[in-house]
């Protein structure tokens, strides 16, 4: 390992390490998050004695659980636990498949009857996806209009940014006359719900819970689309950080209306950053004794972009991706892995390079070379 390496894993700890409010949570299945209809099955909500989802075809089965629940009256703790295990396993297998497969009408977005824009240019607006926290179910938006009606850019931050977060970049598309309207993540700043100083639910042990919020970040930047789009912004591209990265490529790619994409940080499945990235170690310490990662790539495939990829998605769609050499947290193997598929299914990607890990992509001179090369690669796709 080289001296500059050193430096840029060392700066990337330090950094890692000034957030103290971390929480290793319980691990929770989650699934009464998910009351969707899957293989022609009904996924019905059990709540009751700690049970969890299960796929039931009709209601004969519910005579048949019942009887379960008599015969499961005389086994141990230890037993009861790994069968509900095994259903929950079963269950998300079954959702999984089915959301990845009817992704379109999964993220879907309904219509939106009451989009607010107060005096500081702040959008909000109901969420297409109910949440159980209701401070988290009104979306948040800070609107940068620039210098004339066409070309627009979602922002979608990373990882707990906070209300200011990525304000410098919104105020440079502006001066280049591309609008920018930056949208609060699900759980983050105004959204976060009460009792949390992180965005927990977006990125958790909690499985269910993770692919709603996850899910509702995608429905939610599809209606700040349709917002800027009837302000008469034809012209409309998608700028994510790391998760924002994630979730701003799966709305593109379900989103005709989006000509260009700009992307900080890429991978290929959200388990595979969870379980190897630093920065969610201490999620993963919670998933690990659970599930594998194989299973955790399977359950969270709905919010993954790499299924997306491989189905041939993101096809002549207009991207460009930065990433950084050393990064700790999407890992460079992954990036990599993430780049063939594209290329290998039909994706003509623009990439950019750098020396850097994911937090030091903030350090000049590398900030100011990233941002210059997005900010042209939008003029050029937006006009």
């Amino acid at each position: 390992m080289s001296w500059y390496e050193h430096w840029i894993r060392r700066y990337e700890h330090r950094r890692w390490t000034t957030d103290d409010n971390r929480m290793v949570r319980p691990f929770e299945w989650g699934l009464e998050h998910l009351t969707e209809v899957a293989s022609g099955e009904r996924l019905v909500a059990r709540k009751e004695a700690g049970r969890s989802l299960q796929p039931l075809a009709d209601s004969r089965q519910e005579e048949e659980v019942a009887r379960k629940r008599e015969n499961e009256k005389g086994k141990s703790k230890i037993e009861n636990r790994e069968e509900m295990g095994a259903e929950a396993r079963e269950f998300l297998r079954q959702y999984a498949r089915w959301a990845t497969e009817q992704s379109e009408e999964w993220y879907a977005t309904e219509e939106v009857r009451d989009y607010r824009v107060d005096g500081e240019n702040v959008l909000t607006f109901t969420s297409p996806l109910e949440s159980a926290w209701a401070e988290n179910n009104t979306v948040h938006a800070q609107f940068f209009p620039g210098k004339k009606i066409g070309p627009a850019v979602l922002i979608l931050p990373n990882w707990n940014a906070k209300w200011q977060g990525q304000a410098a970049l919104c105020h440079w598309l502006q001066r280049m006359g591309i609008s920018a309207l930056k949208m609060s993540m699900p759980y983050h700043d105004r959204r976060m719900a009460k009792g949390h100083e992180r965005a927990d639910q977006l990125v958790g042990p909690n499985i269910g819970l993770t692919l709603q919020a996850n899910r509702q970040a995608v429905k939610d930047a599809r209606a700040c689309l349709t917002w800027l789009e009837r302000r008469g912004y034809d012209r409309l591209g998608i700028l994510g950080t790391s998760i924002g990265s994630s979730v701003g490529y799966i709305a593109l790619v379900h989103d005709k209306r989006v000509r260009a994409g700009g992307f900080f940080h890429v991978s290929t499945y959200f388990a595979d950053v969870v379980s190897q990235g630093m920065t969610t170690n201490h999620v993963w310490e919670a998933l690990r004794h659970e599930v594998s990662v194989e299973e955790l790539r399977e359950f969270w495939a709905p919010i993954s972009p790499m299924p997306y990829v491989e189905r041939g998605m993101g096809a002549r769609r207009n991207t460009f991706m930065v990433y950084g050499k050393y990064d700790p947290t999407f890992l460079p193997e992954l990036t990599q892995e993430m780049l063939r598929a594209l290329r290998e299914n039909g994706a003509e990607t623009r990439t950019l390079e750098l020396p850097v890990g994911h937090y030091s992509l903030e350090l000049a001179p590398f900030s100011w070379v990233a941002g210059w090369r997005m900010f042209t690669y939008f003029l050029e796709a937006l006009g």
